[in-house]
């Protein structure tokens, strides 16, 4: 890769891909393979990662009229973590030495998987054709058959996380509040106050690890899962997902909901969750009421609707996206056994996505002075590469 200049730019010449129409020649279908459990992680109250289930949450019904903004003053807020893909590879590294301990081949399991991203991030690239305001940006590394994701988060949006103004974080907090009404850590809780299961903190979460296929690609997915209800029974049938939205008082509200609802269900779809329970708020953040949706009935509720949205539009771009990136990514040769490049990927609303290949000086700025080969910590770039 080149060497950084004062006049280098961070990247090179990219290449493009638009959206696809969304009014004419919808597709039929799409294959996408029912996401399997792999394995679950916690993070603990200092955030650190364990391979327990010591924070999973089990659902309960929240008082009505609750109070949203109970324990505001209170809030732990998590710092942003620059969106960092370090736990769900140190789940990937237990998984590879639990095959290996079992006489299966872990390098060979890796080496199957096409993709390896939070959930987010899939989600992001799968409904950015209906994406009318905010951009974002992706890294992808390549190594071994695997494509790595990672959202890129500049130091300023970073800065901008931590400066949030009260006008955003009130709201951002109400969701987190809404989640503590309706969880507790025993399937028959005795909460103290009218239903609050604890004050809010967002450093606790409980991750899930799931397998699934988009056409024919494998990808491995992480994200956190709110709670279960009932039993937990290490499937993802009974997972439930919460999420508050402002009450609807006519026709331009419910639309605007509707359009809310396509990350819902890519949210919810892609771990394999079944079950979404939106708490309906005020402004001023009281709990009105309470509706659950199953996850695979929310496309039915926008179909033919104007402003609608149609999930096989979205998989099948997810398709045409993924392929174009891995011709790209793997037409390129490494100078050097231990240089894997960085791509960067901008999705532009209401555009497409242009891919290009950073320069040494953007992979430093990824890199952000921590010990890391492009955003792979070091630690796990050397096991793969030395368990290859």
């Amino acid at each position: 890769m080149a060497s950084a200049g004062k006049t280098q730019s961070p990247r090179t010449m990219s290449e493009e891909l638009a959206y696809p129409p969304k009014t004419t020649n919808p597709p039929t279908s799409v294959s996408f393979q029912k996401p399997s459990l792999l394995l679950t992680f916690s993070y603990n109250e200092s955030h650190e990662l364990e391979f327990t289930n010591s924070s999973l949450r089990y659902y309960v019904q929240p008082p009505k009229n609750a109070d949203l903004n109970y324990g505001y003053d209170r809030w732990k807020q998590r710092a942003d973590d620059k969106g960092r893909i370090d736990s769900l590879l140190r789940a990937i590294s237990k998984n590879r030495s639990n095959l290996d301990a079992s006489g299966k081949d872990g390098r060979s399991w890796l080496q199957n998987i096409d993709i390896v991203s939070w959930r987010g991030v899939i989600t992001k690239i799968l409904t950015s054709p209906y994406e009318k305001w905010n951009s974002f940006e992706l890294n992808v590394m390549f190594h071994d058959g695997t494509m790595y994701f990672e959202e890129f988060i500049s130091n300023q949006r970073q800065l901008e996380y931590i400066n949030m103004p009260p006008r955003q974080r009130r709201p951002m907090y109400y969701g987190f509040a809404f989640e503590s009404y309706c969880t507790s850590t025993s399937p028959k809780p005795s909460h103290a106050k009218g239903g609050w299961g604890g004050d809010v903190d967002n450093h606790i979460q409980w991750c899930n690890v799931v397998e699934t296929k988009l056409g024919d690609t494998k990808i491995l997915i992480g994200g956190e899962v709110d709670c279960v209800r009932g039993k937990y029974t290490g499937t993802t049938d009974n997972f439930v997902e919460l999420k508050t939205s402002l009450t609807i008082h006519g026709p331009w509200d419910e639309s605007r909901f509707e359009k809310k609802l396509l990350k819902f269900y890519f949210q919810s779809f892609l771990l394999g969750v079944p079950e979404i329970v939106v708490g309906f708020r005020t402004r001023k953040g009281r709990l009105s009421t309470l509706q659950t949706f199953k996850t695979a009935d929310l496309p039915g509720l926008v179909r033919d609707k104007p402003g609608g949205w149609n999930p096989l539009i979205c998989l099948h771009w997810g398709t045409c996206f993924i392929d174009f990136l891995k011709s790209i990514v793997t037409s390129h040769s490494p100078s050097a056994t231990n240089d894997i490049p960085v791509w960067r990927v901008s999705f532009t609303p209401q555009k497409g996505v242009s891919i290009s290949l950073l320069s040494q000086e953007g992979v430093e700025e990824v890199v952000n002075g921590e010990d890391r080969v492009g955003f792979l910590p070091k630690w796990y770039f050397d096991e793969i590469t030395t368990k290859s």
